[in-house]
């Protein structure tokens, strides 16, 4: 059973593919706005070193909406195309996953000056997922900061696939925490 893993919450289009648990692809693209460029290209790449995917796990967010959408789009529809089954999990938690720390936060760009964040202990996220400006943490000052605001932290795939594995309660709608910036035509007048 292999599983085709994509995340695109981030301003890094990250693509894994695992069969059996076992890592056979990984690649990325970082550029924030090319997502949409970037993403069915590593797949196809992907896809040239192992075709027989029975599932896809996405990454839902907390992200910027264009690249939320275009990952989960193109999860949802590879998936159905294939009538297979496909989950989303939540890129904040596969990021923590990756953190060894006993009490932490993980916060990522979310543009605008703001940071989407969660607190987690012992690897389980315990506040959040929010968005707010970075000064609003500093009532958590007390808890490490991963590596901090001027590093990306991105997820890397076999973190998605191991929270898909463990959790029961998949996320079915993206994170996106806040309204989007583009306003219809209606609402500007």
């Amino acid at each position: 059973m292999s599983t085709l893993i994509i995340d695109t919450a981030t301003d890094r289009t990250s693509v894994g593919i695992f069969r059996d648990g076992v890592e056979v692809f990984y690649a990325f693209h970082d550029g924030a706005i090319a997502h949409g460029e970037a993403l069915p290209k590593i797949v196809a790449e992907g896809l040239k070193v192992e075709s027989n995917i029975s599932k896809v796990v996405v990454g839902m967010g907390p992200g910027p909406f264009t690249g939320l959408r275009v990952g989960i789009v193109f999860a949802q529809t590879f998936a159905s195309a294939r009538n297979i089954p496909w989950v989303g999990v939540c890129t904040l938690d596969a990021i923590a996953l990756g953190i060894n720390e006993n009490e932490f936060i993980v916060a990522t760009n979310a543009r605008r000056k703001e940071i989407y964040w969660a607190k987690y202990l012992n690897g389980v996220r315990i506040i959040g997922p929010s968005v707010a400006k970075p000064e609003a943490l500093t009532e958590y000052r007390e808890s490490k900061f991963g590596f901090g605001f001027t590093s990306e932290l991105s997820p890397h795939p076999k973190y998605l696939l191991k929270i898909s594995e463990e959790r029961k309660n998949d996320l079915i709608e993206p994170m996106y925490l806040r309204n989007p910036d583009a306003v219809p035509t209606i609402e500007r007048k």
